[in-house]
C-alpha cells in the first residue's frame, strides 16, 4: 500500500497549531501525524507552511462558468474541480429556485455523482435550496417554481435522503412548513431555514418542528427593521434575532469582504463561536472567470447577473446576488479583517460544516482514520496544493 510523508508542517488543528510537525498518509486516510519519527526520501517538506484539512462547503451553486442547475454531470464536475483547487475537498451541491424539471434532474444527479469526482471535490450530500422559500425573500433567485410542500412535491423529493445527506431549506412562514419538517427530518432529512421573512416566533416554533441550521446570515432574511413597518408596537425580532438566540440553530457566513463588512463577522463569530457558526461560499459559475454577466441558475433560464469587483451583483448594481469567490477566501477573511484564529477560521469551513451534515467521523479535521483531504497554505494563505483522498489534485 503506497503512502506519502508530509514533513516539516505547520499543522491546523481544530484548536491549535502545531509547527514543525509530520503527516502519514497510507491508502487514501491519515494514519499518523504530530512529531512521529518518520522519515522517507519521498517526504514531502512543506517548508513549515500550514496543513490543513480540506475545506467543506455547505452552500455552493457553480464555479468555472458551470451551474449545479444546468442539468449535465460535465457541469458537475466541472464545478467540482473549480472548488477542488482552491482547497474544497467535500461540498454539497446547492440548487436554486427553477423549474419543476430542474429540480428533479438536480436531484438525479447528485444521487448519480455522489462521491468522488475525478480531480474535483466530494459530494457528501445534496442542498435543495429554492423550492420551498418565502417568495418576498427570494433574493436574487429566479421567480419560478416556489412550492406549497405536499406529499406529492415531497414524496419526489425527498427520497433521495435514502442514498446521502439531504438538507432542505424551507422558510417557516410558509403554508405546511411544519408537516414538512416534522414528517421528514423524522426520516432524516437536515432542514434549514432561510429566504425567509418570519417573526421571531414562528423562528421558534420552526426549532421545535427540528430545524437545526439557519442559511447566509444577514441575508435574504428579516430583522426587526424589516418587520417593523407592518406592525404597531411592541416591536419583534425575526430570523436574524431568533438565529443569534438559539443555541439550538448553527448559521453560516459568506465571508467574502464584500456581503459582510467586519463588524458584522465579528459579531457573528462572539455569538454563536466557532463549534456553531460555518463559513460558506455561496458561490455561483463566475467563479475563475472574468467579469460580466452570467446566468445564476439553469443556462439561458436562470436569473442573469453579473460578476463585479469580486462579487456577484444584480444587473443595475443595486443589489448582491450570490458569491464568486472560493471558500479559502472566506478562511482568509475571517482570520485578516474579523481577527479570528487561524485555527478557528480553518475549522469554520472543515470541520464545523462536516459536523452540521453529519460527515465529521470521515471528514473534517487531520484524524487518525480521516480521509486524507489535505490542504497545504503557505503564508499569505494562498493554497499551494490540495490532496483528495491523498491523491494531488491538479
Amino acid at each position: 500500500m503506497s503512502f506519502t510523508i508530509f514533513t516539516n508542517a505547520t499543522l491546523v488543528l481544530p484548536d491549535r497549531l502545531e509547527p514543525k510537525a509530520s503527516l502519514l498518509v497510507r491508502g487514501g486516510r491519515i494514519r499518523a501525524f504530530g512529531h512521529p519519527d518518520l522519515i522517507s526520501s519521498d517526504a514531502i517538506d512543506l517548508g513549515g507552511m500550514y496543513l490543513c484539512p480540506g475545506f467543506v462547503d455547505l452552500h455552493v451553486h457553480g464555479g468555472a462558468g458551470a451551474d449545479f442547475m444546468d442539468g449535465s454531470a460535465e457541469a458537475f464536475r466541472t464545478a467540482c474541480r473549480c472548488h477542488a483547487r482552491h482547497g474544497t475537498t467535500s461540498l454539497t451541491p446547492t440548487s436554486t429556485v427553477a423549474r419543476m424539471a430542474d429540480y428533479r434532474r438536480f436531484l438525479e444527479l447528485c444521487g448519480e455523482l455522489a462521491g468522488d469526482v475525478p480531480a474535483g471535490s466530494r459530494v457528501v450530500g445534496c442542498h435543495f435550496y429554492g423550492p420551498y422559500f418565502a417568495r418576498p425573500a427570494k433574493g436574487c433567485h429566479p421567480d419560478q417554481d416556489f412550492l406549497t410542500p405536499d406529499e406529492e412535491n415531497a414524496a419526489a423529493f425527498m427520497k433521495l435522503a435514502d442514498r446521502m445527506p439531504l438538507v432542505v431549506t424551507v422558510a417557516p412562514e410558509i403554508e405546511s412548513a411544519e408537516w414538512l419538517v416534522r414528517t421528514y427530518a423524522a426520516r432524516g432529512v437536515r432542514f434549514n431555514a432561510g429566504h425567509s421573512h418570519a417573526t421571531f416566533a414562528q423562528m421558534e416554533a420552526a426549532v421545535g418542528w427540528g430545524v437545526r441550521h439557519v442559511d447566509h446570515l444577514y441575508c435574504a432574511m428579516s430583522d426587526r427593521a424589516r418587520l417593523r413597518p407592518g406592525q404597531a408596537f411592541p416591536m419583534r425580532g425575526g430570523v436574524m434575532e431568533a438565529t443569534l438566540y438559539f443555541d439550538e440553530l448553527t448559521t453560516e457566513v459568506i465571508a467574502d469582504g464584500r456581503h459582510l463588512s467586519p463588524e458584522l463577522l465579528r459579531l457573528a463569530y462572539k455569538v454563536k463561536g466557532p463549534d456553531r457558526l460555518c463559513l460558506v461560499s455561496d458561490s455561483m459559475r463566475a467563479v475563475d472567470m472574468p467579469d460580466g454577466e452570467y446566468y445564476f441558475g439553469p443556462d439561458r433560464t436562470g436569473e442573469l447577473v453579473r460578476r463585479a469587483n469580486d462579487v456577484g451583483v444584480t444587473p443595475d448594481g443595486a443589489g448582491l446576488a450570490s458569491g464568486v469567490m472560493p471558500l479559502v477566501h472566506g478562511v482568509r477573511t475571517m482570520h485578516r479583517a474579523a481577527g479570528v484564529p487561524l485555527a478557528e477560521a480553518v475549522r469554520m469551513a472543515s470541520l464545523t460544516p462536516a459536523r452540521v451534515l453529519g460527515v465529521e467521523a470521515e471528514v473534517g479535521s487531520l484524524e487518525a482514520g480521516k480521509r486524507a483531504d489535505l490542504v497545504v497554505l503557505d503564508a499569505g494563505l494562498n493554497v499551494r496544493q490540495v490532496y483528495v483522498g491523498g491523491e494531488r489534485v491538479a
